[in-house]
């Protein structure tokens, strides 16, 4: 498993998929101000629609999620975020993509910079890594809860591009534009997804060894509690046997 999923999935493993749900709430209600900006009826709003679902899933009330949205519309004042991205390099040459929104671009940057070199690794120039990456819908199913044949003949009649069988997983991947159609057709069949968003694929990925493995997560971590990352994402793959002897040597 690639490490665009592969983080989500060692997130649930280790009790920690934003388990802060303030986390949760901060994340969602900065994507639902600035999705917001492009009109504030999901509708017409591919992007809302998708930060209104999250919202949703997460258990946000409606009336938080309303002030989000009238904030990004202009309707309410409120902080101005701005979104770009930010591009380093981890342990083992592994390529590591930053979605921001910040109200401070200097000051995230600097934060960014300074926890890339505490975990072996550097921030790069723009375009160093994002070449690596492709946008993509993706949307994990879990191989005990569904059918094989039922997932890949639903997901490709409903436009997705590739169906990946992994262990433990089935991974459909989409385009952007096909993501809400293939979603909503696993959903109509009643097949439960782990995960379903718009993210950045790796081309390729990179095998990490014990230490190597041991410097990313913690890289991965750090990256993933900073205020100002929506998402990261990562070319790395770690195998089950590497990340038993990762978890083995955190719990001695």
């Amino acid at each position: 498993m690639g490490g665009h999923s592969h983080w989500a999935t060692i997130k649930r493993h280790k009790g920690a998929q934003d388990a802060k749900r303030g986390k949760i709430f901060t994340r969602i209600i900065r994507e639902l101000t600035i999705a917001s900006r492009s009109g504030g009826d999901p509708d017409g709003n591919p992007r809302l629609r998708l930060a209104i679902a999250k919202a949703k899933e997460a258990n946000m009330p409606g009336d938080t999620m309303k002030k989000a949205i009238q904030r990004g519309t202009g309707e309410l004042p409120g902080v101005v975020y701005e979104e770009f991205s930010l591009e380093g390099y981890g342990p083992g040459g592994t390529a590591v993509l930053l979605e921001i929104t910040s109200d401070n671009r200097n000051r995230t940057v600097a934060e960014i910079r300074n926890l890339f070199t505490k975990n072996h690794g550097n921030m790069a120039e723009a375009g160093a890594v994002a070449w690596q990456f492709h946008k993509k819908g993706l949307i994990t199913i879990e191989k005990a809860k569904a059918d094989e044949d039922k997932v890949f003949t639903l997901a490709l009649e409903a436009g997705a591009e590739d169906v990946k069988v992994t262990d433990k997983m089935y991974e459909v991947i989409s385009g952007t534009h096909e993501f809400e159609a293939v979603k909503k057709a696993l959903a109509d069949a009643k097949i439960e997804t782990t995960l379903a968003e718009i993210t950045f694929i790796p081309q390729n990925t990179i095998a990490l060894e014990e230490k190597s493995a041991e410097q990313m997560l913690k890289l991965m971590e750090a990256m993933d509690e900073h205020d100002d990352v929506q998402k990261v994402h990562a070319n790395f793959d770690i195998s089950e046997e590497v990340m038993e002897k990762v978890a083995a040597a955190a719990a001695g």
